[in-house]
């Protein structure tokens, strides 16, 4: 029997008529934005986006190359469009995370990336990744670990995030190419914190996430 990657519609007694993905990219690096992206469609639709968007079966949004999440985020755009899903993302800035905290701020930058998406009636099913939660207007909902593996909606927000965050960053490595942000999109690596060593700190930079670094050691 084939594995669906809409495991919900097995695992709940009741029926839902839409449901919406939710996923984050960018906790843990160093600069640049959080990022939350969220995805809905009917579920009518699930299979139909499956087939088209996932034909060889891939199970994992962690498992895509750059080049296929860039393929299916245009795709999304172009059925967004068309009015055939809804696609919304968010950003919680580098001044928020040090302000106010990074949970804080993935709670605030979620709320937003849901504005879009319509909640009347009680057939609408929100699906969230790792230990995100939706503000008590979803009354539906259900954070899953892993959820970008076993669900096809929050796979898909995985790819918005993604991808949008990943631009982002491109973006912002125009404006600060000493930092190479369009390489490692901000997340520490060694040519990042030799960077930070040699240029200092820049605008986008979340300060409350440098303090354990030795900025002023040499290599």
């Amino acid at each position: 029997m084939k594995k669906l990657w809409y495991n919900f519609l097995m695992d709940s007694s009741k029926t839902y008529d839409y449901v919406i993905g939710v996923d984050e990219a960018g906790r843990g690096p160093l600069a640049g934005p959080v990022t939350l992206g969220a995805f809905g469609v009917k579920v009518s639709d699930l299979a139909e986006i499956e087939q088209l968007l996932f034909p060889q079966g891939i199970k994992d949004s962690k498992k895509l190359t750059p080049k296929r999440r860039e393929l299916i985020f245009d795709q999304l755009v172009i059925w967004h469009k068309e009015g055939k899903v809804v696609m919304a993302h968010s950003h919680g800035s580098a001044s928020d995370i040090d302000n106010l905290g990074i949970v804080p701020t993935i709670k605030l930058a979620l709320k937003k990336a849901l504005l879009p998406f319509a909640t009347e009636g009680g057939g609408v099913l929100v699906l969230l990744d790792g230990a995100l939660r939706a503000p008590s207007v979803f009354v539906h909902q259900k954070t899953i670990i892993r959820g970008d593996e076993t669900e096809i909606v929050i796979a898909l927000a995985s790819v918005i995030a993604k991808v949008v965050r990943d631009r982002h960053m491109v973006a912002e490595h125009d404006k600060y190419p000493a930092y190479n942000f369009a390489g490692h999109k901000g997340y520490g690596t060694k040519v990042h914190i030799e960077a930070l060593r040699q240029h200092g700190i820049c605008e986008i930079h979340r300060r409350s996430f440098l303090t354990k670094l030795d900025l002023n050691k040499k290599s």
